[in-house]
């Protein structure tokens, strides 16, 4: 890394450099309600050294006046309650390489398995902005099968947001792996 401007990138994981090479990163974020416990935190420290990759935990504080906007003013609802969001995220080199590709993966996703108890639930809470397809993904089957990560991204706003997308864009024309789905026709016509 030369420049301010490729540190940057490469701190933000956008997944590229201004030179050639490559990098991969999975991020994954949900919320707490609570503060860590004193041995959850050594636990974790200890799996942050356990990642050959470069590993990052972050905390970023919610509360205060955040906590004021009521949850379905706004499609992000991870504001009342939440003393914080919890990001953790694992970034490597991009070689080809299927077995370490794989490793870093698995470590992302047994550090997250492992704050299960420590974390928001019914739903897990989860940030749109870092997509985690392992939450779920659109295979067009309806807004069923979406509300599997519709509601840990969007709560009780995601019956909303689909009608907003009904209403907005009927053929789906806009979407992606966790897009949320317009209703089917039979229910547009019905009002549900």
């Amino acid at each position: 890394m030369d420049s301010k401007v490729e540190r940057l990138l490469m701190f933000c994981l956008i997944g590229v450099s201004l030179k050639d090479n490559r990098f991969l990163s999975l991020r994954k974020r949900t919320t707490l309600k609570s503060l860590f416990q004193k041995r959850c935190l050594g636990r974790l420290w200890e799996r942050l050294y356990e990642e050959v990759g470069a590993a990052t935990f972050q905390l970023f504080p919610f509360g205060a006046k955040m906590s004021k906007i009521s949850e379905s003013d706004i499609p992000f609802t991870h504001r009342v309650d939440n003393l914080y969001q919890f990001t953790y995220l694992v970034r490597w080199d991009e070689d080809g390489n299927v077995t370490i590709t794989k490793r870093h993966l698995n470590w992302t996703r047994s550090v997250y398995g492992y704050m299960t108890p420590y974390v928001t639930n019914n739903p897990r809470g989860a940030y749109l902005n870092s997509r985690d397809l392992d939450l779920g993904r659109n295979n067009n089957n309806g807004t069923a099968q979406a509300s599997t990560w519709g509601r840990s991204y969007f709560k009780d706003n995601f019956d909303r947001l689909v009608h907003v997308k009904t209403k907005v864009d009927p053929t789906n024309f806009f979407r992606n792996e966790q897009s949320i789905p317009p209703l089917p026709s039979r229910e547009k016509e019905r009002g549900d």
